[in-house]
């Protein structure tokens, strides 16, 4: 979001850092991220896909980056269908504007996941058999909600207090569900690259394909797989490309497969080939963000918990008002990130959050946000005054 004003409510509602904005913006943001992250990997991923039969992966994209790569980056759809086509490059479905929904509205989540995998399927011409909520948000109420909705796989954060001295290196069953396979990240092996690959203050520093892979061999001592989930921007964009990241990445693929017993699995595959090994129960909900795994990244504070309240407080009016133009800019302010960028959190955790925040402070994020609420809401009224929503 721009720094929308108080004076502002009733007069305009451009909420967005658009191309037409002076400083900084979207646009420009995303041919930044685009150059260093987004292009050099997806190239990595098209030659390492025509290289090594063996090789495969799963992506999941939201529609909130769809979106800004047709404006702005349509070579980058063009690829990804490529990789798609090969038919070793899985997409996984989530929510279409990348949020929170399922813990405030079922009707607007299951909206949203509709809408996601019906443009996964115009754009790549595949329907998603696996399911992620947004940031890894999981419990067993998602899982029980993912097979009811078909999907075969779904996909969590193997933190340690759940799985009480369990390896998150097989495939396990969610609690109260009878088909789907549950997959588990192995946060410690993924965070070693998305977090510590450049930090030369880390005892493992540097760290090389070679040690990595000896590492994922000792880990599948434990499990007959390992699950590596990251930020897909750890690539160049979180590790710069002056890491050697990409020239880590390629030769860890590489030389992964330089042994015959050794393959790379989509998500599904993986869930389709392992039997399920044991039962796993979250009923609170895990995350992949901060060290206490849960949603206190994105709910932790009055600010956050109060936006959140007020955005969804609205959404009756707003979907009857069948105004698209509000719809869509209510559907936008509900993506993660603006939460994420008001949370008050400090050490470590803290910096991480001030690191990824365009504003000054987290309650610059906050009003500013409110102030948009407050526009959403006269905008609303605005549809009742002229009889655009009855009653």
């Amino acid at each position: 979001m721009r720094p929308y004003s108080v004076f502002e409510i009733g007069h305009q509602s451009h909420y967005f850092l658009l191309q037409n904005d002076t400083n900084l913006n979207n646009e420009k943001i995303f041919h930044k991220v685009a150059t260093k992250s987004y292009r050099p990997m997806l190239g990595m991923i098209e030659k390492l896909l025509a290289q090594q039969p063996e090789f495969r992966l799963s992506l999941s994209i939201s529609g909130v980056f769809i979106d800004q790569a047709e404006l702005w980056g349509n070579d980058l759809i063009e690829t990804l269908q490529r990789i798609v086509s090969t038919g070793r490059v899985e997409i996984v479905t989530e929510t279409y504007y990348h949020s929170l929904a399922f813990f405030y509205s079922r009707r607007e989540f299951e909206a949203q996941v509709a809408l996601h995998r019906d443009k996964i399927y115009q754009l790549f011409g595949v329907s998603p058999t696996a399911f992620r909520n947004t940031e890894l948000a999981y419990n067993n109420d998602l899982a029980q909600w993912a097979e009811a909705a078909g999907y075969q796989t779904i996909l969590a954060e193997g933190w340690d207090p759940v799985l009480a001295g369990r390896t998150p290196n097989t495939v396990y069953r969610p609690e109260g569900t009878e088909s789907i396979k549950l997959l588990l990240k192995n946060y410690r092996l993924s965070d070693d690259i998305a977090f510590r690959f450049s930090n030369r203050g880390w005892t493992e520093w540097p760290l090389t394909a070679t040690k990595f892979t000896d590492w994922l061999d000792h880990a599948t001592n434990e499990g007959p797989l390992v699950n590596l989930f990251m930020d897909f921007e750890t690539f160049g964009e979180h590790q710069w490309a002056d890491t050697d990241i990409f020239g880590f990445f390629e030769k860890f693929v590489n030389g992964w497969l330089a042994r015959d017993d050794r393959t790379f699995y989509t998500v599904t595959q993986a869930s389709r080939e392992i039997e399920a090994q044991d039962t796993v129960s979250m009923p609170h909900v895990v995350t992949w963000a901060d060290a206490e795994r849960d949603l206190s990244a994105w709910m932790g504070n009055s600010l956050q918990q109060e936006a959140l309240r007020h955005l969804y407080a609205v959404e009756h009016d707003v979907m009857r008002s069948g105004d698209n133009d509000l719809i869509r800019d209510w559907r936008y302010l509900q993506s993660s990130d603006h939460s994420y960028y008001m949370a008050t959190k400090w050490l470590d955790d803290g910096a991480v959050h001030s690191y990824f925040s365009p504003y000054e402070s987290p309650y610059d994020a906050f009003l500013y946000y409110m102030n948009a609420i407050r526009d959403v809401r006269w905008r609303v009224m605005k549809h009742n005054r002229l009889g655009g929503i009855d009653g």
